[in-house]
């Protein structure tokens, strides 16, 4: 399955679980490691896992190989590395602290970012 629909897969997984300022960079000309990274809020620990677990359901149903799943006993920040997709699913507060959004998008300008694929989801509880 091409990165791109993988990444369009995760992201409708956390949408259905209400993960909150989802975010999908495209970072495929500024690493090798991966196309994209996906970033998201988790409201709790609980939920937290709850989305973790939901994206690795959806990557399995879909034949897309699991690398790894890295955090999920703290469930602060989980890391669910589908190879050209990362996923990282935070708290509020490890999401600010590590402001992974920025250290990505250093060097992208606006017209580089949509070239290289960005797209803002952003979710808010009603």
């Amino acid at each position: 399955m091409k990165s791109k629909r993988v990444s369009a897969l995760v992201v409708d997984a956390l949408e259905d679980m209400k993960g909150q300022s989802i975010r999908c960079i495209g970072v495929s000309k500024l690493t090798s490691i991966t196309d994209f990274m996906v970033i998201v809020t988790g409201t709790s620990n609980m939920h937290i896992k709850a989305l973790a677990d939901s994206t690795v359901k959806r990557a399995r149903e879909s034949d897309v190989k699991i690398i790894g799943v890295e955090g999920r006993l703290q469930a602060e920040w989980v890391l669910v590395d589908l190879g050209d997709v990362v996923v990282h699913i935070m708290t509020a507060p490890v999401r600010a602290l590590y402001n992974l959004e920025e250290l990505w998008n250093f060097s992208l300008d606006k017209s580089a970012a949509e070239t290289a694929g960005e797209k803002r989801v952003e979710n808010h509880p009603a």
